[in-house]
């Protein structure tokens, strides 16, 4: 808290001095807080400075919020997947994070997101084929257990060469999805032959080649702006409700700055 003046006014030097610090930016109306943890939505600032019309700016202070203004997730896995039969749709797994901020996996198959917003969901996925046929593979997203319209793609995979080299094909995509805060998405396939398998190989030599992941996806946030997932919801003379994601991060700080 900045100086202030009585009431009843305050001698030169005293008004010199506020008038000096209002010119050097400091207003007297500025606060920090941190967003409360334990999966908490919602975040109270009390302070005597806010009336019920005031605007509260927030901006990012500490390294775990900034990290929050760009959500993302990158995941694979290191198995062979496999489908028993031809008429029923299988979730696509995955065993390995990569990279995670605002994107998990809450279970093998499911990416949930912390943040709302569009997403950028990509996914590169190594096709395999032991049969003399070429066979096709079709590959959809679920959101919320619930198949997303339009969002289907097929890929033909070529037959076998000979009795040791088998067909491959990468499949690959990326899809815009809209999604609310703890919403999930998952990557689904069905074949028209059990002969096609999701396929990992290991680390090869004569070069030197790195393993090879049966499935990589990626999400990354696009929009809006992530600052809007932390909002004023309520608000009072005296204190303020921040409405935020599903917070499970400590030392998530926030500088704000109260007008009027």
């Amino acid at each position: 808290m900045f100086r202030r003046l009585p009431p009843q006014g305050g001698d030169q030097r005293a008004v010199a001095e506020i008038l000096n610090g209002v010119m050097d930016g400091k207003t007297n109306n500025t606060g920090t807080v941190t967003l409360a943890t334990g999966n908490a939505i919602t975040t109270t600032i009390t302070d005597a400075r806010i009336s019920p019309d005031s605007v509260i700016l927030l901006a990012p202070k500490s390294a775990a919020a900034i990290a929050d203004t760009a959500p993302y997730g990158a995941f694979q896995d290191s198995t062979d997947q496999t489908a028993a039969s031809t008429t029923v749709a299988y979730p696509m797994t995955f065993n390995t994070t990569d990279f995670s901020n605002g994107v998990y996996l809450s279970n093998s198959s499911r990416m949930n997101v912390r943040n709302a917003g569009i997403y950028n969901l990509q996914f590169s996925v190594q096709l395999q084929n032991t049969d003399n046929a070429q066979h096709t593979v079709d590959i959809w997203f679920r959101k919320n257990g619930t198949d997303i319209a339009a969002s289907n793609s097929m890929f033909t995979v070529p037959a076998r060469k000979s009795a040791s080299i088998y067909g491959h094909i990468i499949g690959a995509i990326n899809y815009f999805v809209e999604l609310v805060a703890n919403d999930y998405v998952e990557i689904v396939w069905r074949t028209e032959s059990t002969t096609v398998s999701l396929e990992q190989l290991p680390a090869q030599t004569s070069p030197t080649r790195p393993a090879t992941p049966s499935v990589i996806a990626t999400m990354q946030y696009v929009a809006p702006n992530s600052m809007d997932n932390v909002y004023v919801s309520a608000q009072t003379k005296g204190s303020v409700t921040l409405s935020h994601f599903a917070n499970s991060t400590a030392n998530k700080t926030y500088k704000y700055v109260v007008v009027g």
